[in-house]
């Protein structure tokens, strides 16, 4: 499976590609490999999220999931830029509880692309962060994107 790893201020990001669509982003790195263009592509935008020059990203994904999970994360691709939504407005949209849709959270193999970060828990608190770094990680994905002020 192609893999590319790239710098971010989260530290090392690695994407992952099977059958021309992305299909994970890992904290860490992996063994260098020759760049695939879709994986050139997907560093490109990820670079220009992190500059704070791209708000959506264009990219063929495929994430391996549950038919929840991937209503779960239909839903958080929705949540434009900037903005948020709670465990509980996302379980109302899919028809399920806030924890399901936590569980789907915490199990979004594409974080950052799919912004699991977007979702909070009830009454604006922050909620959990399964990435490297944890809420750290999640708490500098909103300051960027201008959805949480510290």
């Amino acid at each position: 499976m192609p893999t590319l790893t790239i710098p971010s201020p989260l530290g090392a990001l690695t994407i992952e590609e099977r059958g021309d669509a992305i299909v994970a982003v890992h904290w860490g790195r992996a063994p260098k490999e020759a760049p695939t263009p879709l994986l050139q592509e997907a560093a490109r935008q990820l670079g220009e999220y992190f500059a704070g020059a791209r708000r959506d990203f264009d990219l063929p994904l495929n994430p391996g999931g549950s038919p929840l999970e991937q209503a779960v994360w239909a839903a958080m691709a929705r949540i434009p830029y900037g903005q948020t939504r709670s465990y509980g407005e996302i379980a109302s949209e899919v028809g399920d509880t806030p924890q399901s849709v936590g569980s789907a959270c915490g199990s979004n193999p594409i974080p950052v692309i799919i912004p699991c970060h977007r979702v909070l828990a009830a009454e604006g608190k922050l909620g959990g962060y399964s990435g490297a770094g944890g809420t750290k990680t999640k708490t500098t994905l909103l300051v960027l994107e201008g959805a949480l002020l510290v």
